[in-house]
């Protein structure tokens, strides 16, 4: 990745998730790890997400929830981000996620599910691996 270009990340809440606290913690290790973090609630459609992506100009998109109604989130956006051509993005998510669902959302094309304790650090690792400007994004 070039230094004239940081990653962007739209980070979300998912769902109706009121808590953000995990949100917030990978956020914030997100900025301080030199990523650009375009924090948002997902209290609208996939459509809109994508529509917030596309704006921000993202590499990568996040969602992440403190309880178990992200699931549902994941395939409209992905399909969103594929009839606007865009399907590159990096869709990851983690949090609260059913571990009968995560392999349907790898299928799906999500990129990767972190689960609720996983470090910032393995976020981290993998943004810088997978969502460089020339892997994902609009650049």
């Amino acid at each position: 990745m070039g230094e004239d270009r940081k990653l962007r990340i739209l980070m979300a809440n998912a769902g109706l998730d009121v808590e953000e606290r995990d949100a917030k913690a990978i956020t914030r290790a997100l900025r301080d790890a030199g990523f650009e973090v375009i924090f948002t609630h997902l209290d609208h459609a996939a459509d809109g997400i994508v529509f917030s992506a596309i704006q921000e100009d993202a590499n990568a998109i996040g969602l992440w929830s403190d309880i178990e109604d992200t699931t549902p989130l994941f395939e409209p956006i992905l399909e969103q981000l594929q009839a606007q051509g865009i399907g590159d993005i990096v869709v990851f998510g983690g949090g609260v996620i059913p571990h009968e669902m995560i392999d349907e959302l790898l299928a799906a094309g999500v990129r990767r599910i972190f689960p609720r304790d996983a470090s910032a650090e393995e976020v981290i690792e993998f943004l810088r691996k997978e969502a460089s400007p020339m892997e994902g994004g609009l650049s």
